[in-house]
This record gives structure tokens, sequence and C-alpha cells, in this order.
């Protein structure tokens, strides 16, 4: 293997690239990607960065341009030809490669029947979708519309009642973040935006819109009318793999990969992170996506490491999924996989405000929720690595060992 090229020039791309120079990789290492800048730290664009605390040089991730690494940024690839082994670039050029890392991430989805691409019409994935949302508030006192009930478009709420903004959430599901947590943690949330003054319109959408050079009026199915200054859309991502039609790579929600990160169907080809679907066999003999900062550092270099072993000397790449959030002073940490939980457990006699709830299936741990409870969090993400991995059948290879109850857990924070 002489060249190794990393399509996608995020976080998970980059990670990539340095664990092959870590592992003696000598060959040829190509960066490329769509993106107009290196990478930087993007959970900070719905939090400091929005306020305005932090400075986009504050964004910056250590270089690692001492990597013999080539960087192409601003160059999409456009099709891929696996039985050529080679990428097409913009202007005709094709770029051969011998191992391929699939790293090109998400996108924000777009709301149907919405003016997308107006300047007040808005997601949030770059820092220049940040700017946009500065842009449309300076000045304008009129209230923001946030579109999505969901943790994204929750943060971004919270963070813009920190500084003052007017906000009303626009979503279908009720009570927020019902998805991730349940009903009742996530009637807790729901309780703490409305304490913290946001306005909520939850079980409804918007049917019309009605973009203006100052503002721009949504008309809600409920029938409320709302003038805004902006509309910020969290409504989800989709998986950036356009570029990959008709090449016979498998797409599902995602590179459909094995659990050594190697797509399926293929030697010489792996994918990481938000793009990448796979089965984490320490929770599911299902392949799925994660969409963690987290994640996309480890699996960056765990897809590095697999592509040099190869499919047959690869090892299984079976994180303990973490993520965390702040809103309206609340810390919110969880680990695991919390969704694939059929059932859900909290300490008895435990205000909801410091709470730490299992996530169960069949007996068997799947993730925890914690709210301001992150040393109890970190022990249960502590036992979730110590659990056995499935095999293909679905069953449990070993009993896993004794988890930590609550009390426990609790107590040593």
């Amino acid at each position: 293997m002489n060249r190794v090229v990393i399509v996608g020039a995020g976080l998970a791309g980059m990670r990539a690239a340095e664990r092959l120079r870590e592992l003696g990789f000598p060959g040829e290492v190509i960066l490329i990607g769509a993106e107009t800048s290196m990478p930087y730290h993007r959970p900070a664009l719905s939090k400091q960065f929005l306020t305005g605390e932090q400075s986009e040089a504050d964004l910056e991730i250590e270089s690692f341009d001492d990597l013999d690494v080539l960087w192409r940024l601003d160059t999409p690839v456009s099709q891929l030809d696996p039985g050529r082994r080679m990428l097409h670039l913009p202007g005709g050029e094709e770029l051969r490669y011998d191992g391929l890392i699939i790293a090109t991430g998400v996108e924000a989805r777009r709301m149907r029947g919405a003016p997308n691409g107006h300047p007040r019409v808005i997601t949030l994935r770059t820092i220049a979708d940040a700017r946009r949302i500065q842009r449309a508030l300076a000045g304008n006192r009129a209230p923001t519309v946030v579109l999505g009930s969901g943790f994204t478009g929750c943060e971004i709420t919270a963070t813009l009642r920190s500084i003052g903004r007017e906000v009303t959430i626009v979503g279908r599901t009720d009570p927020l973040m019902a998805n991730l947590l349940g009903d009742e943690l996530g009637m807790h949330i729901t309780d703490l935006h409305t304490r913290r003054g946001v306005n909520l319109e939850l079980g409804t959408t918007i049917e019309d819109w009605a973009p203006g050079p100052r503002s721009i009026v949504v008309r809600l199915s409920n029938g409320r009318v709302i003038d805004a200054a902006c509309v910020v859309v969290a409504v989800g991502s989709a998986p950036t793999v356009r570029w990959l039609r008709e090449s016979g790579v498998p797409v599902e929600d995602g590179v459909v990969c094995e659990a050594t990160c190697h797509v399926v169907g293929f030697d010489d080809m792996v994918a990481a992170g938000d793009v990448a679907s796979w089965p984490n066999l320490r929770f599911s003999t299902k392949a799925r996506r994660t969409e963690h900062w987290t994640n996309a550092n480890e699996m960056g270099r765990a897809a590095a490491e697999s592509l040099l072993a190869g499919r047959s000397g690869a090892e299984p790449f079976m994180p303990v999924p973490r993520f965390w959030s702040e809103q309206h002073g609340l810390h919110i940490q969880a680990a695991g996989i919390p969704a694939l939980g059929t059932d859900r457990i909290a300490e008895p006699g435990v205000p909801v405000s410091r709470s730490v709830t299992q996530y169960v299936h069949n007996g068997r741990l799947m993730g925890v929720v914690g709210f301001d409870s992150a040393a109890a969090v970190l022990s249960f993400a502590e036992d979730l690595a110590q659990l056995k991995p499935l095999t293909p059948g679905g069953t449990i290879a070993a009993t896993p060992g004794r988890r930590r109850s609550f009390m426990e857990s609790i107590r040593s924070a």
C-alpha cells in the first residue's frame, strides 16, 4: 500500500491521518474534502462561538503539518470508481488510491417547502452558519424561532436565551428531547426551558413562510403567526454520500460497515465518523451511526488501524459512546446508547435535577443519562466498557461483570 486517500477533511479524517503516521505508515497520505478550512471544534458553535465568547481562532485544533500529509481543501470528490481505485475530482482530475478512508460526515437536513438559502433561514453546521445567525440577529430584537425539539435545537435555544434573546421552539415532539431521554426526563428539560422564558410550540410545525428583508413571518399548524428575526432549522442531519452513487458502496443511512470499520464488501476501504454505519457489538449487532464529537476522534483512529491491519487482522471497534450538553446551567451527561433501552430505571428518592437513569434492554445495560452527575455517569461508563461483545447471532459472548448500583455510583461522585 503506497497511497492512502482520506475523503473528508474534518476531525475524523484528521485523526485517521494522525494514526496512520503513528503506526509507521511510510507511504503518501492525502486528505481531501469539500471543507474550506482546517478542522475545528464544532461543539462550540452552538455555545461559546454563537455568543461571541470565543473567536474563530479559539476553535482551532492543533495542526498536524509535521505528519507529512497533503491537505487538499475545497476539493469535493464527485465520484468513486472502486474497480479502478479512482476518485473523480473537479476539472476532470482523477486521483488513484491504494487504501481509502471515507470520513465525509453529514449535512444539515433542510425543511421541505422552506425558503432554504434565504439569509434568515439558517442551519448550524459550520462557522459560516454561526456567522449567518449572528448577522441575522444583529440590530434586530425580533424573536428567534428554533425549528426542532431535539438535542441541537435545545442547545441553540439555551445559548440564545443566555444572551437575552426571545426564543420560540417549534417541534413535532412533546416533550423536548423525548426521542433521546424518554418522556420523564424530557418533561424535566421542557420545564427547565419554560422556567427560563423559552416559548414552546410543541406538537406543531411551520406551515407557511413569508421571508422579508428585516424578518421572516411563519405561520404554524396551530394557527399562531410569529414575526421572527430568523428561523434556525435544527431537524437532524443526513450522511454526505451523494458522491458514492453508482459506486457499489453499500449506503443505508450512511456507509454500511462491518464491526471493524471496513466497508461491507471491500478490503481496501474503511469509513469513520458521522458518515459510518457499523455494528457496535458491545451494544447491538445492527449497524447504526453515532454522531458525537468523541466518536469522530476515536473512530478516525480505529479506521486507520483497521485499514493497515486488513479485514482478517482488524479488531471490532466497540467504543462506549459519550456526549454531553449544557442547557440553562444544567449539565447533561450520557454514556452508551440510551436509545436502545426498552426499560428505564431511576434511583428511588433522587431528585430528577441530580439523577442518573439507566436504560436497559433484556436486563443488559445499554446506557445512562445523568443530570449534574458527571462522576456517576463516568462510573457507569467504566461498567459499560466491561460489557462482553455480542455474537453475530445477538447473544452475549460471556456474562458481564457486576455493575455498580446507583447508590455506589452516586456516593462515589
